[in-house]
């Protein structure tokens, strides 16, 4: 960045970074040149002002308190460093080298600014009180490697978290994100990397199809980083646990001989040991993955954990979302269209209808569409059919698959609303539907002119929209989900061999009920007596005993 009241580049960097920690990362870097030729030298004015001497140029940071700033996390955290705002200024005869370092010095804070301080990581814990409770060591996990792909939101660092304390080595650990543009994700990214997890993006697009070239040519070089981790972990005796949806498994991972990665890729034959699945559209990859499936798969998409517990918090998640993107719309007393009512349909059409909006359903599944009627909802056979009789404005799209065809576009009312809670539910229109032309709404969305002279936006990105610019469910909501993922996770590396090939479903929820999970979670949030002292049910921590980060 350049700007004409400064003599040379700069940078303004951001975040909840103390002196103290800022100035361990400009040592860092600069300790990491002692032995080029630029020589960089470091002096220290004051706690929060530097300046470094390298190959002629001077480069100076300096850090200031920013006023209050609001929470970095979903619950407010009272101690912890203060939010700054850090000055990078470099001047005099900035020489390609100097710019090299002025450009990593930069990186480098900028990437622990973003980081999670300890006291909000600390934060998350203390709220995913049943993962906590369920935290236990397990020596197993010193044969284990872990690949963990999900989407890269609060909850996902509180269960690496857990796994580091039941014993799992950081070293071990490779994250990746699904590529959804959640609220904090370059937050979670930072923090990984400090924890030392290798970390990176495998974007659900390239899972689906959909990606273009740049996308697919960075999922080759990602999915090579992660031929390498297993590689590694093997050669080192470790087997390797995937958690996934089924991105990985679908390349061949998980299957045998010639149709396995070698097959899918053309290299390799790289395997894992073990998965756990964690979505329905997971398992449908896991279906139709090359291959026989040569390891054991663990269902807990369709556990009774995620069927009772799990839905109806996605769709409170989703539903959140949807208000607060559109503040200023009025839902009470309107009109809204629901195509799908499977199980995240219907929460979300009687959460609807609680807020007073008047809600339609369109199913193709007959059952669905009898249990809609009975539970009271208008009913339609065909999106066309309920356009005819209603004019929504909002629709909603909770199908799985494609919630609007060609065919139904023209049929859209004016102005209307799209929120998608799958990725393909928009398609036609998110991948390109003819003579519309698409403008962006900056963290709205995407309108579209028609060609019929009418136009509709698409909330968020045409990905999930609870996922947009939002951290999803809130920590409390998951944590029984991210418990129960954390029981399958021991249970499957304690006894590998208790598991045959294939997808299990019925282990998983003998798991969970053995352990207790249901009724520790009846008594953390929902048993209106209060739980005695010394319990467990908040947490492992003793009354008046933070929870901490190792």
């Amino acid at each position: 960045m350049a700007d004409p009241l400064f003599p040379g580049p700069y940078e303004v960097v951001e975040g909840p970074l103390d002196p103290a920690d800022l100035l361990a990362v400009v040592r860092g870097v600069v300790d990491g040149h002692r032995g080029t030729l630029a020589r960089p030298e470091l002096t220290v004015h004051a706690p929060d002002r530097y300046t470094v001497l390298a190959d002629g140029a001077r480069l100076d940071i300096r850090s200031s308190p920013l006023p209050d700033e609001p929470p970095g996390t979903l619950d407010p955290v009272l101690e912890g460093p203060p939010h700054c705002r850090i000055l990078l200024l470099a001047s005099g005869g900035v020489t390609e080298r100097a710019r090299a370092l002025f450009d990593e010095l930069t990186e480098a804070i900028g990437r622990r600014a973003r980081c999670y301080t300890e006291a909000e990581a600390a934060a998350i814990v203390a709220g995913m009180p049943l993962l906590d409770r369920y935290t236990r060591p397990e020596p197993a996990l010193d044969g284990w490697a872990l690949v963990f792909r999900d989407h890269y939101v609060e909850n996902s660092v509180g269960f690496l978290l857990a796994m580091e304390r039941a014993g799992l080595d950081p070293e071990w650990i490779f994250a990746l994100s699904k590529g959804d543009r959640t609220l904090h994700r370059e937050r979670v990214h930072s923090w990984f990397l400090h924890r030392g997890y290798a970390s990176d993006v495998l974007d659900n697009s390239v899972i689906n199809g959909t990606a273009g070239a740049a996308e697919q040519a960075r999922a080759r070089a990602v999915d090579a980083q992660v031929a390498a981790f297993v590689r590694r972990a093997h050669a080192a005796g470790r087997k390797v646990l995937v958690i996934d949806d089924g991105g990985l498994l679908a390349q061949g991972y998980g299957a045998e001989g010639e149709q396995g990665r070698a097959g899918a890729n053309g290299r390799g034959g790289e395997h894992v040991d073990a998965a756990i699945e964690l979505t329905v559209s997971g398992l449908k990859r896991v279906a139709a993955a090359p291959g026989r499936l040569a390891i054991p798969v663990l269902n807990m998409a369709r556990s009774q954990l995620k069927s009772r517990l799990g839905y109806n918090e996605i769709a409170d998640s989703c539903v959140r979302r949807l208000r607060a993107i559109v503040p200023g719309q009025k839902f009470i007393g309107r009109h809204v269209l629901l195509i799908g009512y499977g199980t995240l349909g219907a929460r979300a059409a009687r959460s609807l209808r609680a807020l007073g909006c008047r809600v339609a359903v369109v199913d193709s599944d007959i059952l669905a569409l009898i249990t809609a009627a009975e539970d009271g909802f208008d009913t339609h056979r065909t999106v066309a059919g309920a356009l005819a009789h209603h004019r929504p404005f909002l629709v909603l799209g909770s199908s799985g698959g494609t919630a609007l065809t060609a065919e139904d576009v023209p049929l859209l009312p004016d102005g209307v609303l799209l929120a998608g809670f799958a990725t393909k539910d928009f398609s036609v229109l998110t991948e390109g539907y003819p003579g519309a032309r698409a403008q962006p709404i900056p963290h709205v969305g995407v309108r579209y002119r028609l060609p019929h002279a009418t136009t509709v936006t698409v909330l968020g990105d045409g990905r999930s929209l609870n996922l947009f610019e939002y951290e999803g469910i809130a920590n409390r909501g998951y944590d029984a989900y991210r418990a129960g993922t954390l029981l399958a996770a021991l249970a499957l590396c304690r006894d590998p061999d208790s598991f045959p090939p294939g997808v299990h479903l019925e282990p998983v929820d003998r798991i969970i009920d053995e352990a207790g999970l249901f009724d520790a979670y009846y008594s953390a949030y929902l048993c209106a007596e209060t739980a005695p002292l010394g319990t467990g049910v908040f947490g492992s921590t003793a009354p008046g005993e933070d929870a901490h980060v190792r």
